[in-house]
């Protein structure tokens, strides 16, 4: 896809993160974009932050979860600016489960992050591909997917990375042989300055009231690789220009290269999963000289 002004993007958890910054990048270069966000006070805040600069925007709350939501989503979207040429299957949530196995997290806890990481992107996909298709007109596909939807580990939230990167394979290989005009891209960041951590909040009460997880060092240095992470703009601009050259894995962190090179090789060892030395998990929390982040 080359040309961008006066097309429409779709953007779900747009509200701040990566969702806003893509949602900033895409207004600047005179698209018309629709922000769509669960958090309605935030999504507020962030289209009106856009408005002044006179971009045209539109926020609709949309939970992930419920198809119907979805659905309103792409209807009032189609209503406000007809077709839609990008839609970026954005909204996320994070999970910590503590030191528990994947065999001991609760069911409600699975349904949570299963639904918003993996069937939201699904429905997305399932309510906007065919109109996508049906105008015929250029277009691309981004799903926020992760690290974690390379390397092993991370309990719900790993599955449910694994799991979204699958279904965007599938989508990009039927797209291609389909002769689309649409392509697809996984965007697949390390760490980046958001409040993923903080997802609790909006945990819905049929799942569960929101857990007050005990403080432990992993969720404490996780935040912190958060907070010193790249910045949601800096990942914007990395997805723009792989959106202009049709790159499907979009890799924002290359110093996570050797960490994907190693787990890559140990497949095609056949050996079993090898857990990382406490000399390799001590260089992400130190400084590289290059100045890329993890």
């Amino acid at each position: 896809m080359k040309e961008f002004e006066g097309k429409t993007a779709v953007i779900t958890g747009a509200a701040s993160g990566i969702g806003k910054a893509l949602a900033e990048k895409f207004a600047q270069e005179k698209m018309q974009v629709v922000l769509a966000d669960i958090e309605e006070e935030a999504l507020e805040k962030t289209v009106e932050s856009l408005r002044q600069y006179q971009h045209r925007v539109v926020g609709i709350k949309t939970d992930v979860l419920v198809e119907d939501s979805i659905k309103e989503l792409f209807a009032k979207a189609t209503e406000e600016y007809g077709n839609i040429h990008v839609l970026c299957n954005n909204a996320g949530i994070g999970a910590n489960s503590g030191s528990k196995a994947i065999w001991e997290i609760e069911n409600r806890d699975w349904d949570w992050v299963m639904g918003v990481n993996y069937h939201g992107v699904l429905k997305g996909i399932q309510t906007f591909l065919p109109h996508m298709l049906e105008h015929g007109e250029e277009g691309h596909v981004v799903t926020t997917v992760s690290m974690a939807g390379l390397l092993p580990g991370a309990g719900t939230y790993g599955v449910s990375k694994h799991a979204v990167m699958a279904l965007t394979e599938g989508l990009s290989r039927d797209l291609i042989a389909r002769g689309a005009k649409i392509n697809a891209s996984v965007l697949c960041p390390g760490f980046v300055d958001t409040n993923i951590d903080k997802s609790e909040r909006n945990r819905p009460s049929h799942l569960g009231e929101a857990q007050e997880v005990k403080p432990e060092m992993g969720a404490e240095i996780m935040s912190a690789m958060l907070r010193q992470g790249k910045k949601p703009e800096e990942i914007a601009e990395i997805v723009f220009d792989a959106i202009k050259e049709n790159i499907f894995y979009i890799l924002s962190h290359p110093a996570w290269d050797d960490s994907l090179k190693s787990h890559f090789e140990n497949i095609l060892s056949r050996k079993e999963i090898r857990r990382n030395s406490e000399e390799e998990m001590a260089k992400f929390f130190s400084s590289r000289e290059d100045g890329e982040k993890y």
